[in-house]
């Protein structure tokens, strides 16, 4: 019995260290830099910088990017810059942020997130739609409330990727989503960007529901292209244009994350994403990835090295039990008599011996 414990146990053991080196070589390795933004005062001077009409209102616990007066302009800008092709870390920086915003019920341009160069807060003049001009290279992800049929607007409520011009390379219709942007109401979005697949995202709910599966908007872009290793400011804009639209910022979440070059899965097939009202493709060509193949080698390995302890321990138990031992029986001794038959030779009347 004791042996069979010895095994048991020491199978247990053997299970555990190859699924918790599994769970450490299969994590994705990152560095990563967050920052939580206009949550209190003290928090958001160090962090953030406010241009134009921007302000911090109710003490700090949130703030306004536009007034209530016509030509009005605001930006913030998150103060440390970053670069997609970092000299420091040899492979390319995705993003993520996640800002909870509102907008009031009147025509204007809405709100943008912005990717700009760095010394783009020195040149901002508040003039033109969100303060930026096409003269500055830009990325924006545009909260779009008015229609305009210059740069080819969808309609008034809508959300577009800009890339150096206010033409919209892609858009997504919120209405689709049951949503209006300047409706008043508070609405949370979240924009990724993963370097690996070069895939821009969008997503857009209400405040306090899920983050949505599917984004709205999904665009195909290579920011190391774009940016290489330039340094790059991301903060948030809006302008009013001849209305007296309120935009106000409640939170804003911003991280970067760096994977390994040997992370990296194939080039993404930009047939896979659709620009037309934000809608993806049903199908999308599948991305190998090189942690997923060694995941699953890895994965293949514990199940047989399971496999081959279970099967071990059952075949132990079952001949255990089939064991036949030979069984102990009485034998006592006996005793042999021999005796030797009498033979005897006579003769007949012939004298033939009989």
């Amino acid at each position: 019995m004791v042996v069979f414990a010895t095994l048991r146990y020491g199978f247990c053991s053997s299970l555990l260290l190859l699924c918790s080196s599994l769970i450490l070589i299969a994590k994705p390795i990152s560095s990563s830099s967050t920052i939580q933004a206009l949550n209190k005062t003290h928090n958001f001077e160090p962090e953030i910088a406010l241009f134009g009409d921007a302000q911090l209102v109710d003490g700090g616990s949130y703030l306004k990017l536009t007034r209530p007066s016509v030509s009005s302009s605001g930006l913030i800008l998150r103060r440390e810059p970053f670069r997609f092709d970092d000299p420091n870390l040899h492979s390319p920086t995705s993003f993520s942020t996640e800002f909870t915003f509102s907008i009031s019920p009147d025509s204007g341009d809405g709100i943008v997130l912005v990717l700009v160069p760095s010394d783009f807060g020195s040149k901002f003049s508040g003039h033109g739609s969100f303060g930026l001009s096409t003269q500055n290279r830009f990325l924006g992800v545009e909260f779009d409330t008015e229609m305009d049929g210059n740069v080819g607007d969808l309609d008034a409520n809508h959300i577009g990727v800009d890339v150096g011009s206010f033409v919209s390379v892609a858009v997504g219709n919120v209405s689709s989503m049951n949503l209006v942007l300047n409706s008043g109401e508070k609405l949370i979005s979240w924009i990724d960007y993963d370097a690996s697949s070069k895939r821009l995202e969008v997503r857009l709910s209400k405040f306090g529901e899920p983050r949505p599966y599917n984004p709205i908007v999904a665009y195909g872009i290579d920011m190391l292209a774009m940016w290489r290793d330039e340094p790059v400011l991301v903060g948030i804009s809006s302008s009013n244009g001849n209305s007296f639209q309120i935009s106000s910022i409640y939170s804003w979440t911003f991280s970067l994350r760096n994977y390994p070059n040997r992370m990296h899965s194939l080039p993404v097939d930009p047939r896979g994403f659709s620009h037309e009202h934000g809608k993806d493709l049903a199908m999308h060509r599948r991305r190998v990835c090189p942690s997923e193949i060694l995941g699953g080698l890895i994965f293949a390995t514990v199940c047989g090295a399971l496999m081959a302890f279970s099967v071990l321990f059952l075949w132990t138990v079952v001949v255990n039990r089939n064991t036949i031992f030979p069984a102990e029986s009485s034998v006592h001794p006996v005793d042999f008599r021999y005796e030797k038959p009498s033979v005897v030779v006579g003769k007949d009347a012939d004298g033939v011996k009989k």
